[in-house]
């Protein structure tokens, strides 16, 4: 069953001038389809001649009735509501920021599948760990990190370490020998000048 235009403020040459001049490809495309309908061209025909399938015709035909030229334009997409708050979000910030601790949180340094674990204990949230990743480049921290350093390590020993340490000093490279002379254009010795045996 045929689907029937019912808006006429345009006609099929109004809808093919706006569509030319149209920088929306999608949305030109739809208006040429609906400037063929207008036409007499079959739903088949119309939907055929401007790469789309009948039904999506009959779909824009429904928009382009009831809100007109601005109904066959794609509509924005929202961005999704962050499934964290500001708060919880802050919070992991500063959760970073400080470093795990090794007898609570098993870990020495914070890695994407460990924040995924903690974030879905605390808030109940299940995130991928590429969405961790997305999570922690919009706070402001990237994967370069400095090397974690061991719990257990004393400062005031490593330094007393390095003063009583015998100094390390680079071995000299041995001297390059002395070019030797070009022998370019030398006289060559004759290969039958051998010593009898």
């Amino acid at each position: 069953m045929a689907v029937a235009i019912t808006r006429r403020e345009h006609s099929a040459k109004d809808l093919r001038r706006t569509a030319a001049a149209a920088k929306d490809a999608k949305a030109a495309r739809r208006m040429l389809a609906l400037a063929l309908v207008m036409e007499g061209a079959s739903r088949q025909e119309a939907a055929r001649a401007c790469g789309m399938d009948r039904q999506s015709l009959r779909d824009w035909v429904h928009r382009y009735n009831g809100e007109g030229l601005a109904g066959l334009s794609d509509r924005p997409r929202g961005r999704s509501r962050p499934r964290l708050t500001g708060e919880q979000e802050a919070e992991i910030a500063a959760v970073v920021e400080a470093g795990p601790d090794v007898a609570v949180d098993g870990v020495v340094g914070w890695r994407r599948v460990d924040l995924k674990r903690l974030i879905g204990e605390r808030y109940g949230v299940e995130y991928h760990e590429r969405t961790v990743g997305k999570l922690l480049n919009r706070l402001g921290f990237c994967r370069l990190s400095p090397r974690p350093v061991h719990p257990k390590a004393d400062p005031a020993a490593q330094e007393a370490f390095k003063k009583t340490s015998p100094p390390w000093r680079r071995r000299p490279c041995p001297t390059m020998p002395g070019a030797s002379p070009s022998r370019c254009g030398s006289k060559m010795k004759r290969a039958s000048a051998r010593k009898a045996p």
